[in-house]
């Protein structure tokens, strides 16, 4: 492992029609480092083209594919020019270059793997109250899931250090894929940390529909949350619908022996509640034992 204080920066920015804001912003990161990674998502403007002239190193796709893409693109190609020290910076103005030194400190000393620029432990924030609404109902969810309290689990300003893009390879297309890396890391022991940073926020510059990109971003929170741990998040609820189920039953049963008929309502939930756990706690067990050996190998 190189010594920490010299650890190079790299700096990979997602961009999507971005050519209103690339060149200033690339101009900005050169002033820390001359590794530079934009990966245009298959923007229609000049992205590409000025981001190249200005000396980063581009990777194109030839269609938009969605955030979590461009981050998937950024970290391969980390790992192809063996990064250091990789900082994913938006491309549409919202982040201050002057924040990129407090994400790496964490890393260079040696306390964290993985940095999170929040954007809430400055509690002085612009963002609107919708959009902080939505990241911390998902921030919940997934401290559930990685057992760390975090206050911005959606921030896509990040520091990663080698052995989180080594050992980590996201999959998310979407928005998604910062919980997915998040509970990723957390459940291979990797250290996760938060720092404060502040954004510049001149409105929503968001291209996306708030109400279906939060709702895509929380059933991806969901879907690895129940991956990552099936026997909490089948298992409880299966509990929950056996002991439910058991009450019924019994309820059911008292009232045959009492009237000498079934009573359909009784039947009908106890029956219902009961297989639904039964269903749930069958899952929770495969998906485990699944998920074991997968992790195993």
């Amino acid at each position: 492992m190189k010594n920490s204080n010299i650890l190079k920066i790299t700096i990979g920015i997602p961009a999507y029609n971005e050519e209103k804001n690339i060149a200033a912003i690339i101009i900005k990161l050169k002033k820390i480092t001359n590794s530079i990674i934009v990966c245009d998502d298959g923007s229609s403007d000049m992205t590409s083209e000025i981001s190249k002239n200005l000396g980063a190193v581009v990777i194109s796709h030839k269609k938009n594919m969605g955030y979590g893409a461009a981050i998937n693109s950024i970290f391969q190609k980390s790992k192809e020019m063996n990064v250091d020290l990789l900082v994913t910076f938006d491309a549409d103005g919202q982040h201050r270059v002057e924040d990129v030194e407090k994400v790496v400190e964490p890393i260079k000393n040696n306390v964290a793997d993985l940095v999170i620029g929040s954007r809430f432990l400055d509690k002085k924030s612009d963002i609107p109250n919708y959009r902080k609404i939505g990241i911390k109902v998902i921030t919940q969810i997934t401290n559930a899931s990685i057992k760390k309290k975090l206050t911005d689990s959606q921030s896509g300003f990040r520091a990663y250090n080698q052995q989180v893009l080594s050992q980590i390879s996201p999959s998310e297309l979407g928005m998604g894929i910062s919980t997915e890396i998040l509970i990723k890391a957390s459940s291979k022991g990797l250290r996760i940390s938060e720092v404060p940073i502040k954004i510049i926020y001149s409105g929503d510059t968001s291209t996306h529909n708030p109400v279906s990109q939060g709702t895509s971003v929380l059933i991806s929170t969901i879907k690895f949350t129940s991956i990552e741990h099936p026997l909490k998040f089948y298992g409880i609820p299966a509990i929950i619908f056996l002991i439910i189920g058991s009450a019924f039953t019994y309820s059911a049963i008292q009232f045959y022996s009492e009237v000498g008929r079934l009573n359909t309502n009784l039947t009908l939930i106890a029956a219902g509640t009961v297989l639904i756990g039964t269903i749930l706690l069958i899952s929770a067990i495969l998906l485990y034992s699944l998920v074991s050996v997968v992790r195993e190998k």
